[in-house]
């Protein structure tokens, strides 16, 4: 099936079946490798993106499910290398990355998060990542991060 689908500013037209995973369409078709494949099953978070602002399991979300006018963005759209986007800067300063598997995934729900709160205390980020496994315990550091990028105006 063929369809058009907006990512990170760009529209790609994308032949892939109606129950082909927006994960695979990214990563295999776009070459994109910022949503990474963890469980497939919607429930460690690496696969994280945004559609029009909200965090969503790319994973779980078939191709076919994708509004035609959706905007998705992928951790390679969120900033660039020259003008970092103010949560990729915070992860790099409080060094919130060790594996770095999940790491794009936290940044993706982190974002959407930080759009409808832009002054989260530290419980309500832990909240709001629970949903989200980091094996290499850098939780702490994550958080930091979450609440560095926030003060800085992240939303």
């Amino acid at each position: 099936m063929a369809m058009r689908i907006k990512v990170n500013g760009r529209r790609h037209q994308i032949d892939a079946p109606p129950n082909t995973p927006l994960l695979y369409v990214l990563r295999n078709d776009l070459e994109l490798s910022g949503p990474k494949f963890g469980c497939g099953l919607g429930q460690c978070g690496t696969c994280t993106v945004l559609i029009d602002g909200k965090a969503v399991r790319s994973c779980q979300r078939r191709i076919a499910a994708i509004p035609p006018n959706a905007e998705i963005v992928t951790l390679e759209g969120l900033g660039t290398r020259e003008s970092p986007h103010p949560l990729q800067t915070a992860f790099i300063e409080e060094q919130a990355l060790q594996c770095g598997y999940c790491t794009s995934g936290m940044i993706m729900a982190a974002a959407s998060f930080l759009a409808d709160n832009d002054d989260p205390t530290e419980a309500q980020i832990r909240q709001a990542l629970a949903g989200y496994l980091c094996r290499c315990g850098a939780q702490g550091r994550i958080v930091r991060a979450i609440r560095r990028a926030a003060e800085k105006g992240a939303a």
